[in-house]
């Protein structure tokens, strides 16, 4: 597995077109509805942004379900599910991705929601802030991108929420401010690319930041803690 720490970008080769432990690209269900999705797309462009509206909006954004499941972290896992989380669906959109030829890496970065429902801080023990976020860097027209396709347009019209959109030639990152001009998002630390998802280290950072989520996961979450 190849780590770029923030500030630098990967160089794009097999490495980020191959399938791995999460991107399980060779999966028939993930390549059939790729092809259906990037059908008559006529470049990287257009099957990229094809592909991000189709994970953006084809999952609903649900926190209250993250899992430390490594399983349910798989590319092909997620695509046989209705919804997801940041991280999630930025593992679905990088494996998407590869199946359709663009070299894609995972992104893991730290950000504060400053609109975060009440039930959601208690449930993160009083915090606002998102560690190890999710989100998808790819690689188009020569160029990386980074594309988060968590929110799914539904959520962010019932909350008010400014969508996250992408054209597939400028970074499509969660919004600053929401439809009122309050201050939604702030990117507080970004942790670099990876290969592949690093899970051990990730599912780790996680269960202690989050007492509830270790809860929630029983001593099965515990089983992939190095």
């Amino acid at each position: 597995m190849i780590h770029t720490p923030s500030g630098a970008f990967p160089q794009p080769g097999p490495r980020y077109l191959a399938a791995t432990r999460f991107f399980d690209i060779d999966d028939v269900a993930l390549r059939t509805a790729v092809s259906t999705v990037c059908a008559g797309a006529l470049d990287d462009t257009e099957r990229a942004v094809r592909l991000f509206y189709w994970v953006r909006d084809g999952w609903r954004y649900d926190p209250f379900g993250v899992t430390m499941s490594a399983d349910a972290h798989v590319a092909s896992q997620v695509l046989a599910g209705d919804r997801g989380y940041c991280v999630s669906k930025a593992l679905l959109l990088c494996a998407a991705a590869r199946a359709a030829g663009i070299p894609s890496a995972i992104g893991l970065a730290d950000v504060t929601n400053h609109l975060t429902s009440e039930k959601l801080k208690q449930w993160m023990g009083g915090s606002t802030l998102f560690i190890n976020h999710g989100y998808a860097l790819l690689h188009i027209a020569g160029r990386w991108r980074k594309a988060a396709p968590a929110f799914n347009i539904q959520l962010c019209q019932r909350f008010g929420v400014m969508p996250t959109e992408f054209d597939g030639r400028a970074d499509a990152i969660l919004q600053e401010f929401d439809q009122h001009h309050r201050q939604h998002m702030s990117y507080v630390a970004d942790h670099g690319v990876w290969s592949d998802l690093p899970f051990e280290k990730f599912s780790a950072e996680m269960l202690a930041a989050y007492p509830n989520l270790a809860v929630a996961n029983g001593d099965a979450a515990h089983d992939f803690v190095p």
